[in-house]
């Protein structure tokens, strides 16, 4: 089916919609370059498992948008956010904390061309649940959106050496003696090490010869042990308490 719907420039664009009874994963985009945030409404547009719930120009337009469906006591139906960094008004980083406040289920990925460390960790500290670079290959994107609804942090290899170097420079370096005991198992090591070295979860499991749900389940207990809720809070903590 097709569905025409109005951006938050007034601009129309088309949904293709998926299959009957196929969830869509219905994605926002916050990006004031105009030629940048048209491709990506067609890109998710035209991918039958995603559906383009709103696309704004702007942090202040989506943070309204907000207020607009609140004050008709409903929240936005909106699963993933892709919010660009340098905005006008509100930025990126400040709009991805109060959105996290307020809508603490919608996963917020930074899709930027930030690459500078204390750019990445402050994105991270916001709220990002990922940091995905804009020029990442359509597809990569894509998928990269999907991991996240499925319990996945996308983290491009780029943004692992960033995040590293980071740790490298600023965090501590403790002793045997000071390293937490979390109580690993080898497999649950071996599969942290993957997250920092920024494989995808499909990666990670060719990797280690094992299948791609028995990844989920190691990164589930992973997070439960190291007690965060993203691959880049993992990465960091891992880092910083010499974990890998």
């Amino acid at each position: 089916m097709l569905r025409a719907r109005l951006t938050s420039d007034c601009t129309t664009t088309i949904h293709l919609h998926p299959e009957p009874g196929v969830l869509a994963v219905r994605v926002v985009t916050v990006e004031d370059d105009r030629r940048y945030r048209t491709s990506l409404e067609a890109l998710f547009d035209l991918t039958p498992d995603f559906e383009l719930a709103a696309s704004f120009a702007s942090a202040t337009d989506a943070l309204a948008q907000f207020d607009a469906d609140a004050r008709r006591g409903v929240l936005p139906a909106w699963d993933v956010v892709l919010m660009d960094l340098d905005l006008p008004g509100i930025d990126g980083i400040e709009a991805t904390r109060r959105l996290r406040s307020l809508l603490p289920n919608t996963h917020i990925v930074a899709l930027t061309v930030f690459e500078e460390p204390r750019t990445v960790l402050a994105a991270i500290c916001a709220g990002a649940e990922g940091y995905v670079l804009k020029r990442t290959p359509p597809e990569e994107l894509l998928d990269q959106v999907r991991s996240v609804v499925t319990g996945g942090s996308p983290l491009t290899p780029v943004i692992a050496r960033t995040l590293l170097e980071l740790v490298r420079r600023f965090g501590p370096t403790p002793s045997e003696t000071d390293k937490p005991s979390l109580d690993l198992t080898p497999r649950e090591q071996a599969v942290l090490q993957c997250l920092v070295r920024g494989m995808p979860y499909k990666t990670a499991a060719a990797t280690l010869g094992i299948s791609l749900d028995t990844v989920r389940s190691h990164v589930r207990n992973v997070y439960r042990k190291l007690q965060v809720h993203g691959v880049a809070e993992a990465v960091s903590r891992a880092l910083r308490h010499g974990l890998v």
